[in-house]
């Protein structure tokens, strides 16, 4: 399709509770540059069921406008209702680009919108910009295994589509005294274009549940650690911090600890305010995972490490040594 404006749309995911979901809000603060840049309006898109509160938020993050799909329809995720709401808005408003979070729902999502539109998607970035000479989107993600970052355009078709990793980007300040211009639109779904029924929701999953994405503070170990038994003196310390446990791919594949734990290309993207690499070399898979946070603090015997690259302090000693004494150091800080 042709694109009918410069717009660049944000899909702001919700809740079933109607709030907004972390990454559509990230994804507003980037937004407002590249929008810019590409001489439209930043738009934001919300689909769900009671969405004030996401509406409010989205308003607050910098949309300049929020077009909204609010219906018993859209209470829960379902990839044929959501997909023709999008689709049937792209079509009215023609935008140049829209992004997506790469959430669960949002993988989902992203690769049935594009199929529709007959556009092409970019999955999982976990960088972007605007081309200055084209005015495309360079949507940048890791590539061959990770092992590079590739940067993706598509020229050709509209609108440029792309799904975007959780924590990649920071939250902004909101701004209540912000007012964007509301459009709600009445999208009712057809009748029988729901293939799926929700039977039972299970508040509580077999296995362990770790919230990277939301965590401040991260204490995370790689191939290091030697053993499942090296995760101790890390989980001592990320217990007096009051941090979350993170990890390399190389601990998880070794079955020294779950792949909820696992940071990087293959596990989940975090921008935490601290974040403690205990043992881990730096492979660009797991750089791409964490190099956003805002202070990166590594432990590592090896002074030639990766991980030292982009650490804003870095001790070269035996983690084994370090780390326990810097749980005793905290603890007597803290009384």
């Amino acid at each position: 399709m042709e694109a009918k404006n410069k717009d660049l749309w944000i899909f702001v995911e919700t809740t079933p509770e109607g709030t907004a979901k972390n990454v559509g809000i990230e994804l507003l603060n980037s937004g407002r540059e590249l929008a810019a840049k590409q001489g439209g309006k930043l738009v934001a898109v919300v689909i769900g069921y009671q969405t004030d509160e996401a509406v409010k938020a989205a308003s607050a993050a910098g949309a300049d406008r929020v077009i909204v799909v609010d219906g018993e329809d859209y209470a829960r995720y379902t990839t044929e209702a959501y997909t023709y709401a999008l689709y049937t808005l792209v079509e009215k408003y023609g935008p140049t680009s829209m992004m997506i979070g790469a959430t669960n729902n949002g993988r989902d999502l992203g690769p049935r919108l594009a199929c529709r539109l007959k556009t092409g998607l970019t999955a999982d970035c976990t960088a972007l910009d605007i081309d200055e000479e084209t005015g495309n989107v360079a949507w940048t993600r890791p590539a061959f295994g990770g092992n590079l970052m590739a940067t993706i355009m598509c020229p050709e078709h509209r609108p440029q589509l792309g799904t975007v990793r959780p924590g990649v980007f920071k939250k902004p300040e909101a701004d209540e005294s912000r007012q964007a211009e509301i459009i709600r639109e009445e999208i009712a779904v057809p009748e029988g274009i729901i293939c799926t029924k929700l039977i039972e929701v299970l508040k509580e999953v077999a296995g362990e549940v770790v919230d990277l994405e939301g965590a401040e503070i991260i204490v995370s170990g790689g191939r290091g650690v030697g053993g499942p038994e090296g995760f101790e003196p890390i989980r001592e310390l990320a217990k007096v911090l009051g941090a979350t446990v993170g990890a390399s791919r190389a601990a998880v594949d070794s079955g020294w600890i779950s792949h909820a734990h696992q940071v990087g290309q293959t596990g989940k993207t975090v921008g935490p305010k601290i974040y403690i690499a205990c043992g881990i070399s730096g492979a660009i898979q797991h750089l791409a995972g964490m190099s956003s946070s805002d202070t990166i603090i590594a432990i590592n015997k090896d002074p030639d490490a990766s991980i030292f690259s982009v650490a804003d302090y870095s001790i070269v000693g035996d983690l084994f040594e370090v780390v326990p004494a810097l749980t005793e150091e905290i603890k007597k800080l803290r009384g």
